[in-house]
């Protein structure tokens, strides 16, 4: 294998930025899910609701979900090591305001703070992977990616109510500290430039309508547990969330250059895996929001035996990874003289390319919706198909 060089030219220990990687990401993507056993401790605490209190988590995954598609503007945009040092600081500032938080506001900033940083890692850690690996080692690549990213909130419950159960709720951020620390110190020396960058603008009222949009149907919803599906407040946020979300589908699509590509959903199977997969991740943070608190509110029973149900998906998430990963692999073998897979991180997405015309790409090849983008560009002499596209 080729030596590992960065942008610059120059030779890095590969090995040992993929283990800040993995480390740090593990740590950041964990807090998506490790209150969901501590949320009756946290109540009880500062005397909150349960709709107020699970703000923790939908508000951390909202500002997750809005980092996201600005995550690949970032990464086109900065040098790849002081883009990841610097979302593990700020991921690092948030734990610290959430393990010092003397009332449930300054809590729920901590969290808020978190999920910026989180947002920027977990897209950066999988377009960094794909980048720094030969084709025939991606599969391996993208298990791994996904035991961090599947298997970290999977777990979060069940260490979580260890935790409650033997220490207080605060070291669930206390014990994150020195980790991210450490990371974030290593990081100064292993992590590299790995990702080509250039100036580019953002568009500014696209980001804008998104967070109101999105914010408003997600505060509505979260509001229906205390005031009801016919509170005059609930029914006005969510009219203003699809109005304002319906602005941004219809700017995106009338941009050359969107700030998130929704023609992606014009390929049936893209739409159908999409749509699955939303529904799967619905399914498992419901579960792992819900269930916790039923058996410790209502049959009484400890945090840590409460996330101990969820400890099963969570083992089969991480067997399941590294199994699939391999189907990654032999569909890449598989394309034999078409050539190499490259990221395109501006979109966190992959293209196939190879010289020449593009047209004989088949379906079975690649199934990846988190990845795949479907419009084609030109690059120089080689041709970029439109990868789902017969």
């Amino acid at each position: 294998m080729n030596k590992a060089v960065d942008m610059n030219g120059k030779p890095y220990n590969r090995m040992m930025m993929i283990v800040i990687l993995l480390v740090g990401t593990f740590c950041t993507v964990l807090n998506q899910t490790i209150l969901s056993t501590a949320f009756p401790t946290i109540m009880d605490a500062f005397n909150v609701s349960t709709a107020t209190v699970q703000w923790l988590t939908t508000g951390f995954m909202l500002v997750n979900g809005i980092m996201i598609p600005i995550s690949a503007w970032l990464s086109t945009r900065f040098n790849t090591k002081w883009l990841y040092i610097s979302a593990m600081v700020i991921f690092l500032a948030g734990t610290i305001v959430s393990f010092t938080a003397p009332n449930f506001g300054l809590l729920l900033t901590g969290r808020l703070i978190q999920a910026v940083g989180v947002g920027v890692t977990m897209p950066l850690l999988q377009t960094i992977m794909l980048s720094i690996f030969p084709p025939e080692r991606r599969g391996t690549a993208m298990g791994l990616a996904g035991i961090v990213i599947g298997l970290a909130p999977a777990i979060g419950p069940t260490l979580s109510g260890w935790v409650i159960d033997n220490f207080s709720w605060r070291d669930l951020f206390g014990m994150i500290i020195p980790i991210v620390a450490v990371v974030v110190l290593a990081s100064l020396w292993f992590m590299k430039p790995v990702l080509p960058t250039k100036k580019e603008g953002i568009d500014v009222l696209s980001v804008i309508l998104s967070t109101v949009g999105f914010g408003s149907l997600l505060y509505g919803f979260s509001t229906v547990g205390d005031d009801g599906w016919g509170s005059a407040k609930v029914i006005s946020f969510l009219i203003v969330g699809v109005i304002v979300v319906g602005l941004f589908v219809w700017r995106q699509l009338k941009m050359d250059d969107p700030f998130l590509e929704l023609r992606v959903y014009r390929s049936k199977p893209f739409m159908v895996s999409a749509i699955l997969s939303s529904i799967s991740m619905m399914a498992m943070v419901g579960v792992e929001m819900v269930i916790p608190l039923y058996l410790q509110v209502v049959k009484g029973m400890s945090a840590f035996h409460s996330g101990l149900t969820l400890l099963a998906g969570a083992l089969m998430m991480g067997v399941m990874s590294q199994s699939l990963a391999g189907l990654w692999t032999v569909s890449v073998q598989a394309l034999g003289d078409y050539g190499d897979v490259i990221t395109d991180p501006r979109f966190n997405s992959i293209y196939l390319y190879y010289e020449g015309h593009a047209n004989s790409l088949h379906r079975h090849l690649v199934r990846c919706s988190d990845v795949w983008d479907f419009d084609g560009h030109d690059a120089n002499d080689y041709c970029w198909d439109e990868c789902l596209t017969s």
